[in-house]
């Protein structure tokens, strides 16, 4: 007879250690990221994952109020293994947490970016970094803010099929016009800043350096890494992920999509590509699970998370402790 103890379960609420993976079925149990501690305590805590739930400034498909519930969701896949192709489990070195959602009314829009902007700054101000599920990409416009009021002006790293810097008279609550105005109030320098994947046109570049969508096979893997590197340079940078940087065949769930865009293998691998980076925080947004199939844009977007956090961990365990 078996006497061995089954794999614990529900990490989510009964884990007692904030580092380290864990190892229930990766089909049951209670779904936070990558099993994390649901928590707000932030004492201690090197990094915040934080669902921002919120989808009413798109363009075309809603939905993506439910993206952080498919990447919470299709994370628990990864859950307990070494992290391809790092090698590592970033939660042996990271003390992380599940913060869970971003708390707002759904009724009082106006109202909605002060509370996300402000949300953020309470776990900024606890010295966590923080990592965002969203939401569409209006989302990303608080949380620069949030960053910024910290960090100072920040070098934009901008995974997208659109450059995001449509005309905006500074009150429109929007996914298309974010980067504009975070350029004109000096919260990103442009200077600095870089769009990869692009594949719409929009009236003012607002000086920020583009890499289309055509232009991967030009460059390949490493040239658009390097001219990455080359751009944001050295000091403070925040990466945006909106998954229609990928194209429909591999992120058919979002709410945007454009045909020519990158594979699911050279996103990553870009991504991988970007330790030197000094990322102060990150989100990855526009995850919309209704048009999805097989999860495979949570999957995606669960990726992307993990492939910053392997970044983030690779770089902390470089530092002197």
């Amino acid at each position: 007879m078996d006497t061995k103890s089954p794999l614990p379960i529900d990490n989510a609420f009964l884990g007692q250690s904030l580092k380290g993976g864990s190892h229930e079925p990766t089909f049951a149990g209670a779904l936070s990221f990558m099993r994390r501690r649901y928590s707000r305590d932030l004492n201690g805590v090197d990094l915040a994952v934080w669902g921002i739930p919120f989808d009413a400034a798109v363009s075309n498909r809603p939905g993506a109020r439910f993206g952080p519930q498919g990447v919470r969701r299709a994370s628990a896949i990864f859950c307990g293994d070494p992290q391809y192709p790092f090698h590592f489990d970033p939660f042996e070195t990271l003390a992380a947490v599940d913060y869970g959602d971003c708390v707002f009314d759904y009724g009082l829009h106006a109202e909605i970016p002060g509370h996300i902007e402000r949300q953020a700054t309470e776990i900024l101000d606890a010295d966590a970094h923080l990592f965002s599920i969203g939401g569409d990409h209006f989302v990303t416009w608080p949380l620069l803010k949030a960053h910024a009021a910290k960090f100072g002006p920040l070098a934009l790293v901008q995974f997208d099929a659109h450059q995001d810097t449509w005309d905006d008279d500074g009150g429109r609550i929007d996914h298309g016009s974010f980067v504009g105005r975070a350029v004109r109030d000096g919260i990103i320098d442009p200077e600095r800043s870089i769009q990869i994947g692009i594949r719409t046109h929009a009236p003012d570049t607002f000086g920020i350096e583009i890499i289309h969508g055509y232009d991967i096979d030009t460059l390949g893997i490493q040239g658009v890494i390097e001219k990455i590197e080359a751009r944001t340079g050295v000091g403070p940078a925040y990466m945006t992920y909106d998954i229609d940087c990928l194209d429909p065949a591999f992120a058919p769930g979002t709410g945007t999509p454009v045909s020519g865009g990158l594979s699911s293998r050279e996103a990553l691998a870009i991504l991988r590509g970007l330790g030197g980076i000094d990322f102060v925080g990150g989100d990855v947004v526009e995850v919309a699970p209704a048009y999805d199939h097989a999860d495979i844009t949570s999957i995606a977007g669960a990726s992307v998370a993990l492939t910053y956090i392997g970044l983030l961990a690779e770089r902390r365990a470089k530092q002197p402790q």
